[in-house]
């Protein structure tokens, strides 16, 4: 079990594999301009709190501009993550 999802295991949001081979940066924002907080582990799983719009990214998902809240100001990439869609899987950030 990784890190982030020992931290938000039982949470009742769904959890995501990252892609296989990578280690992702966890940023305190939606785009490459935030710093970085985190870099999850390889085979590592995220749970999404919320998606929200912000800087477009290209990764082996695709290039999207829908980034991750994992935690309380935690974001990740969407298109390293395998949600098995091309939009929004869980609810908008308020």
């Amino acid at each position: 079990m990784s890190q982030i999802e020992s931290l938000t295991g039982g949470s009742g949001y769904p959890t995501f594999p990252v892609a296989p081979g990578y280690r992702v940066n966890v940023r305190s924002g939606p785009g490459t301009n935030y710093s970085i907080e985190k870099v999850l582990p390889y085979d590592a799983s995220v749970t999404i709190r919320c998606q929200t719009d912000g800087q477009s990214v290209s990764g082996p998902y695709g290039t999207s501009n829908i980034w991750d809240c994992i935690g309380n100001g935690l974001f990740v990439a969407d298109a390293y993550v395998k949600t098995g869609a091309d939009g929004y899987v869980v609810n908008r950030c308020a």
